[in-house]
């Protein structure tokens, strides 16, 4: 048996860059070691990329229309089995997810696609991205000049039922996606005398209530299956990334990014309670096999064959239709439904951008998640007022402890008419919890003027305390949520001192920001 080289097997987060670098055009040159075209009219039953982390397709057509790409990666819904909205269906009877009500229902579930960016080579945008201005889905990207593409799916529900229940509810789920030939440095040691594409999944994000600290991601390695199997929150529809395919969310396996923070999914929450902070795995159901909604995926699809090679197509089931996701305004008067599919919508969908330097791209892959999180509340300590501010611990970009998982972030105040400084490093589990404990130790420089005289005293302070955060989105006041989605208040103990403690004081703050 063939074993892939250990650059194809290791974790594509890690190597996502390099997985897609042939295609910037500085790149290309290295591509002159490769098979020459005369060698690569004879075609090979050998090109088999299945052992490439997060591979969905690969063949010889450079060309393919929007909705072929979409169908080739589209996921699986797994539901609750006492999803409301099912009213007891199972298997082949299940219609969900739903069309959007403006548009036609059909005897079978709606999903809806969106290809929100395409990298291409510079200054091949006429021939990379051919546009049909009728049908969407007949669009035709050539994958020898697009090197990534986020693509995004959009499961529609009339409604939901639990904590902020509302009418209408639009999940998302975005991939991330780069395009290679087998003729570049990455796959060139596979066995393979044909030119090939391949399409590989190097990120996917299933964005549970739109919060960005709240999206369960999985960066993709050896062990992720495809198509990927989503797990709908019952009553809710928040989406969660199923890494193996089991059914079951597991933290740190099914998410790699912010653990503590992923919602993961939360079946509980439909009752109204919100029982605990962070995720517990007595939050999720047990999926059943009769409660999948399959994709349509292409009868000459790879992923295809491994469903029914695993016997997934065995029970009576049931394939969703895929279709372009539509302008917001076609949502009409129902501005509830406007204001979901505008917060999604990329308007003239695809945005095209020219990976113009090797660096772009590189950034491109691997960028993630960016969330507000600067903090800045009103302080005191009982009894001096003043204001304090946190932020990430590398200024723009936050440190996320590997082996808690919580993160350790810069924070500051100034008090007693601005006079005093503290300057602390704190530790919190998380960033989103809606109560969560603290603690933080640093300096703090006290100036004191007696008599004329100026005087400047520093002394190591340390605090503990607990932290309650609102989710402020769905609230009257979502109107402030352009600094951050979190408003909340801090309550700590803090001590002066090291070996010899000279004074406890109460810490109050109120303010904006996750942390």
């Amino acid at each position: 048996m063939f074993t892939a080289p250990r650059h194809v097997l290791i974790p594509a987060a890690s190597v996502a860059s390099a997985l897609g670098l042939y295609l910037v055009p500085a790149l290309h040159a290295q591509d002159n070691t490769g098979p020459t075209p005369a060698e690569l009219q004879q075609p090979s039953a050998t090109c088999d990329f299945s052992c490439v982390p997060g591979a969905v397709w690969w063949g010889t057509e450079g060309r393919m229309s929007l909705e072929q790409l979409a169908a080739y990666i589209a996921p699986v819904y797994w539901f609750s089995p006492d999803e409301p909205l099912l009213n007891r269906a199972e298997g082949a009877e299940i219609r969900l997810p739903e069309a959007l009500p403006f548009e036609t229902a059909p005897d079978a579930p709606v999903v809806y696609y969106q290809f929100d960016e395409i990298v291409i080579e510079e200054g091949t945008q006429v021939s990379a991205y051919i546009e049909d201005t009728v049908d969407k889905g007949a669009s035709v990207i050539d994958l020898e000049r697009v090197g990534a593409m986020r693509l995004s799916y959009f499961a529609y529900f009339t409604d939901e039922v639990g904590v902020g229940a509302h009418q209408h509810d639009v999940e998302e789920t975005e991939f991330k996606i780069v395009a290679l030939r087998s003729t570049g440095d990455y796959l060139r040691e596979l066995p393979c005398d044909e030119l090939y594409y391949v399409i590989v999944v190097t990120r996917v994000s299933a964005k549970a209530h739109g919060i960005r600290w709240f999206w369960n991601v999985i960066d993709v390695d050896e062990e992720t299956k495809f198509p990927m199997f989503l797990l709908v929150e019952e009553g809710k529809h928040g989406l969660a990334t199923d890494k193996n395919s089991d059914g079951y969310y597991t933290p740190g396996y099914d998410v790699s990014r912010h653990i503590n923070d992923a919602w993961g999914v939360r079946d509980i929450i439909r009752t109204g309670a919100l029982f605990t902070g962070g995720y517990q795995n007595w939050m999720t159901k047990v999926r059943r096999p009769e409660h999948r909604v399959f994709p349509p995926l292409p009868e000459d699809s790879p992923l295809r064959a491994e469903l029914e090679r695993r016997g997934d197509y065995d029970e009576p089931y049931v394939e969703y239709q895929l279709r372009p996701f539509p302008p917001a305004d076609m949502a009409g008067d129902d501005r509830g439904l406007y204001r979901f599919m505008a917060s999604k919508e990329v308007e003239g969908w695809p945005d095209i951008h020219e990976a113009s330097e090797l660096q772009h791209f590189v950034d491109w892959i691997g960028e993630g998640a960016v969330e507000k999180s600067l903090s800045i509340a009103l302080y005191t300590d009982g009894q001096r007022a003043g204001v304090s501010w946190v932020f990430p611990f590398f200024i723009v970009k936050n440190f996320e402890d590997p082996l808690t998982g919580g993160f350790i972030v810069w924070r500051m105040y100034l008090k007693d008419r601005l006079k005093d400084f503290g300057w602390m490093l704190l530790y919190t589990p998380s960033a989103s919890r809606w109560i969560d404990t603290y603690v933080a130790a640093g300096v703090e420089w006290d100036i004191e003027v007696i008599d004329g005289t100026r005087s400047k005293e520093a002394d190591f302070v340390f605090e503990t305390g607990i932290k309650f955060r609102a989710n402020i989105s769905t609230s009257p006041l979502r109107f402030l949520t352009f600094f951050t989605d979190f408003w909340g208040l801090r309550i700590g103990i803090k001590n002066k001192g090291f070996f010899d403690i000279e004074r406890f004081t109460y810490v109050f703050e109120i303010g904006a920001g996750s942390w």
